[in-house]
């Protein structure tokens, strides 16, 4: 008797296997999301004058700084702008005429051209976590992150089919040296990866760093005409753009490499507890950045980039998936329209200290408005946890789930002759099911998304199988795409050059804890 026959569930199982392998195939070759869903708006038009007008006036009346960066102030005060010690205010309209230059979208070039990604437009580009000193995992708990653990991110990105992008400080691994670890984290998302990754910030000479790499892997000519990396470039809000962001947003727009230029904003400490008030103090430090980066080099790509979110007004302490950070996400991406430039926000988003229902729930609630507002850029996509201070290898898979049904939704309503189904009602009487007509059997691996995470089966086969619940499942899926991960090829000679660039970068100076 076959093995068929005597275990029809194992069979089963089998056949549902190699059907996810199918779709994991397919899935693979899709570099981003195309979106088919009309965006969510928020603001009229009138709204968003009062909005503009009043980013207007803090940058007119208020004024933003440039701490610690006289090159800034030399741009800025020959554009035209009163420059005050480090203050500067810009005349009204200024600082839309000088974000006039920056594209609308553009490509940042993967070095496998099948996983470069498209910024702006209808499409958006989901990258990892960003930033966390400390990981987690259900095995260890807590503790701060390492190379290993930054290496580990960095396969689960590549292997996750709904991952567009490497992202770039996936976990902080705090084993190596401050002023060296730029090097190995930079070569993890080349050598690891073959996705669009992004850059280091943290000194102007590390961002360099970053951009002799990518001429070593992509060639000098090429990059100069090209975008292969996107960076973070964050405002220390309120109001203030700071030397080490100033420094590094150069480095990249002089080499023609992309900033996201963000302020990051918890509301009630780092801006008004007002929506509208956030909304206008984003908009003002978005352009004062973005002008000095057009500057720089008319032309460079940027694009306009928000993390807002609330604060406990109890505790002090960020809240995350909450409605009146949706309504900041939905007005910004409102206002970066009207700017005419690429978007990011949002992400998976949460508060929790597990991978638990609250979680979840944030995550969601922060995860659906970033795809109807129309993000273009997505960090912190998969593996944020506690405010942003761990990544978790459970919730990363977990998010990673979630991601596969934003590719769904995005689609939208397929109104084609076989989406229609209309085949069905020619085989099915009333009273009959749908089960076994042709239109379904033609239809069913593909017509609904099959979580890679949830559990639908009875509660008898759930306690057979050992009573194991969301993040426990999720534990071992993360462990099984790392022992399947497989590094994609590089050229040999590509590769030694990097590591003597990063071996001879390191013997340069001595280790430093800054």
């Amino acid at each position: 008797m076959s093995e068929e026959v005597q275990n029809p569930r194992e069979a089963r199982r089998g056949r549902e296997a190699r059907r996810a392998a199918r779709a994991q195939r397919s899935a693979l070759s899709i570099p981003y999301i195309t979106r088919n869903l009309p965006v969510t708006e928020v603001l009229s038009a009138e709204g968003l004058e009062i909005i503009e007008h009043n980013a207007e006036t803090i940058l007119q009346e208020v004024g933003i700084e440039f701490r610690d960066y006289p090159r800034a102030l030399e741009l800025l005060r020959g554009a035209g702008c009163d420059v005050q010690g480090e203050r500067v205010r810009f005349p009204r309209g200024l600082a839309r005429k000088l974000i006039a230059t920056v594209p609308a979208d553009y490509i940042q070039h993967a070095r496998n051209p099948e996983r470069s990604v498209h910024i702006g437009g209808k499409d958006t580009v989901f990258a990892p976590v960003y930033g966390s000193p400390f990981v987690h995992d259900l095995d260890r708990g807590r503790r701060y992150g390492t190379i290993e653990d930054f290496q580990n991110f960095v396969k689960l990105a590549y292997a996750s089919p709904y991952m567009h992008h490497s992202g770039g400080t996936v976990c902080e691994p705090v084993d190596l040296p401050v002023n060296k670890r730029h090097l190995e984290m930079v070569y993890a998302h080349m050598r690891l990866s073959d996705k669009a990754y992004m850059g280091s910030v943290t000194h102007p000479d590390r961002a360099q760093d970053t951009v002799n790499l990518s001429a070593i892997l992509f060639g000098e000519e090429f990059i100069q005409n090209n975008t292969v990396c996107t960076s973070l470039i964050n405002a220390n809000s309120p109001m203030v753009w700071d030397n080490t962001m100033l420094g590094a947003a150069e480095v990249y727009a002089r080499n023609n490499q992309a900033t996201i230029i963000t302020p990051f904003i918890l509301s009630g400490a780092m801006s008004p507890v007002t929506v509208a008030g956030t909304l206008a103090q984003v908009l003002a430090e978005v352009l004062a950045g973005v002008s000095f980066v057009q500057l720089v080099r008319p032309g460079a790509p940027a694009i306009f980039g928000t993390f807002v979110s609330t604060l406990s007004m109890q505790s002090g302490a960020p809240t995350f998936g909450t409605p009146e950070a949706a309504l900041a996400i939905y007005g910004a991406a409102q206002l970066a329209r009207r700017c005419n430039m690429p978007f990011r926000t949002g992400g998976s988003l949460c508060a929790s200290k597990v991978p638990d229902a609250q979680a979840a729930y944030e995550s969601a609630q922060t995860l659906i408005p970033t795809l109807h507002a129309g993000a273009n850029f997505v960090l912190h996509a998969a593996g944020w946890m506690e405010g942003g201070l761990a990544s978790s290898y459970e919730k990363f898979v977990m998010d990673c789930d979630q991601l596969g049904m934003m590719h769904v939704l995005a689609k939208g309503i397929d109104l084609s002759e076989n989406g229609q189904g209309m085949q069905a009602f020619g085989e099915v009487a009333p009273g009959g099911h749908f089960l076994g007509c042709g239109h379904t059997q033609a239809n069913f691996e593909t017509a609904f998304y099959r979580s890679s995470i949830a559990d639908n089966n009875s509660v008898e086969q759930w306690e057979a199988e050992g009573r194991l619940d969301a993040p426990q499942r999720a534990n071992a899926l993360w462990k099984k795409m790392l022992a399947d991960y497989e590094a994609p090829p590089i050229d040999p000679g590509v590769d030694e050059a990097l590591r003597e660039y990063i071996e001879r970068k390191k013997a340069s100076m001595p280790d430093a804890s800054h």
